[in-house]
């Protein structure tokens, strides 16, 4: 399952610092006061940011009520990332690191950002610090299904060594 990480964890484009990163993102100019880190708690700017962020994302999925957020955040394997400009959330994403017979594994969903704020490395620096986080649970590997529509996303993740893999993807989705 997924593991703390240390305070004094290397790293390599993100400094951690009490589970809160700053990001120092090489590749792409990020505004100062952007701040990426796993949220603690459930507050009424999270739900009020989920609310503003998932129809970005999905016309058909509902937000997440303060309950779902709060039954997310107790999950051991499970770590939402948020982004920051100021005390504004810009942008999320849910990290869930879980083991398997043959390797701990990780898988990227839901990674938004908030469509005024584009382009200034936000999903960069979620997914990097993301990234991170696997990488000190101990997953051999992270995946993530990306829409062919998303051109930027699927761009950014390919930069940041992502490979499109050849597989079919399945869902079975049970009667309601």
């Amino acid at each position: 399952m997924s593991r703390p990480m240390p305070d004094d964890a290397p790293v390599t484009t993100t400094t951690l610092s009490r589970m809160r990163t700053q990001a120092t993102v090489q590749s792409r100019a990020v505004p100062e006061t952007l701040n990426v880190g796993p949220a603690t708690t459930v507050t009424p700017e999270l739900v009020a940011a989920f609310a503003r962020l998932v129809p970005q994302l999905s016309s058909s999925a509902p937000s997440p009520s303060a309950e779902d957020l709060a039954e997310m955040l107790a999950s051991p394997g499970t770590t939402l990332f948020v982004a920051t400009l100021g005390e504004v959330v810009v942008g999320v994403l849910t990290l869930v690191v879980f083991r398997i017979p043959t390797a701990v594994r990780a898988w990227v969903e839901d990674v938004v950002v908030d469509g005024s704020t584009t382009r200034q490395g936000i999903g960069e620096a979620l997914t990097r610090a993301a990234l991170d986080h696997a990488a000190h649970a101990g997953a051999r590997t992270v995946d993530l299904t990306s829409r062919p529509s998303r051109e930027a996303a699927n761009r950014l993740y390919q930069r940041l060594g992502f490979e499109l893999r050849q597989t079919n993807l399945y869902r079975y989705s049970p009667p309601r």
